[in-house]
């Protein structure tokens, strides 16, 4: 069974070359699924998708 990566909002920010309270918006708004698991987490494939829809690229 794979096991999923989880990333920290740090580390997804750092990803997206954003701040984190561009972060804290992202998920509040409900653009991209977040787990708070002590600390906020963000599976690696929801960060993938997240970039996915929000690129203006086909």
């Amino acid at each position: 069974m794979k096991q999923e990566k989880y990333l920290t909002l740090q580390e997804a920010a750092k990803i997206l070359d954003v701040s984190e309270r561009s972060m804290f918006r992202y998920i509040h708004s409900g653009r991209l699924k977040a787990s708070k698991i002590g600390s906020w987490r963000i599976k690696e494939k929801d960060l993938e998708d997240f970039i996915k829809k929000s690129s203006n690229l086909s």
